[in-house]
């Protein structure tokens, strides 16, 4: 295992503890795919954020507000 894998796996089953509840166990008995399945079910659909413009608007707003 490199250096660079066991950084990232760690940083990972960390994540998917805080996120999800997963034990390391849990993690590490997970597939790539069922790991990416949640990760997709979790996340906004596409669209649903808002554009850069409107990004800076809102802070250009709070900031002089």
């Amino acid at each position: 295992m490199s250096q660079r894998f066991g950084e990232a796996a760690v940083r990972l089953s960390g994540q998917a503890a805080l996120l999800i509840g997963w034990t390391p166990d849990t993690f590490w008995a997970a597939t790539p795919a069922e790991l990416a399945a949640i990760v997709m079910a979790a996340a906004p659909p596409p669209g649903d954020g808002i554009d850069q413009a409107t990004l800076t608007a809102m802070m250009e707003r709070d900031a002089h507000g």
